[in-house]
């Protein structure tokens, strides 16, 4: 049996995939990996020789792999792979932290869009402009009240408003934030398990 399974394996094509993640793949095998972001990305991390740009080009068909070319990628074009992941959030931000010489207000316009990374925006990227990331941040009243609590110049009365649109954020707002208006959030709470 263990011979039939042998043989089947000599005679089975390998896919693009197999051959990169197998180190089986050469510089004829582009064409066919830059079919798939994926291993476009993947066959200029790892074949010498490939060609940056054919392969950038349909690595930058997806955010992420557009993201992951330019930080991995030596000679990758910056500005292209910046356009296609600052679709998404979350790669907007991870190229403005990651990638160096990143546009930080390219990639904050397109991180701001979402409560969860304009809150990491301002917390991880030197440079954030902290009221536009704000702004985003307090779409949600978690991001808010995180925003309040560990972002250095945030506008607490701002962050209070988002928070205490929920109890459970307006007692942990009051408990954990310097300067927070107790009052306000003991008035949120008041009537729930969460009054104080």
């Amino acid at each position: 049996m263990l011979s039939r399974i042998r043989e089947d394996v000599e005679t089975v094509p390998k896919t693009i995939g197999y051959k990169i993640t197998q180190g089986l793949a050469i510089l004829s095998d582009e064409e066919e990996a830059c079919t798939k972001p994926k291993w476009a990305y993947m066959f200029a991390l790892n074949i010498s020789g490939a060609n940056i740009e054919k392969c950038q080009e349909a690595a930058c068909k997806d955010p992420e792999y557009a993201y992951l070319f330019a930080k991995r990628i030596p000679g990758a074009d910056l500005g292209k792979c910046q356009e296609i992941a600052c679709k998404e959030s979350e790669y907007a931000y991870l190229f403005a932290k990651n990638v160096p010489g990143a546009n930080i207000e390219k990639c904050q316009e397109s991180a701001c869009k979402d409560p969860r990374w304009s809150y990491r925006f301002a917390r991880y990227v030197p440079g954030a402009d902290i009221k536009k990331c704000q702004e985003g941040a307090c779409k949600d009243p978690y991001y808010a009240y995180l925003f309040a609590r560990y972002i250095p110049g945030a506008n607490i009365e701002k962050c209070q408003e988002a928070a205490c649109k929920e109890p459970y954020w307006a007692y942990w707002f009051a408990r954990d934030v310097p300067r927070a208006d107790v009052g306000k959030c003991r008035q949120i709470c008041g009537g729930t398990s969460y009054a104080f």
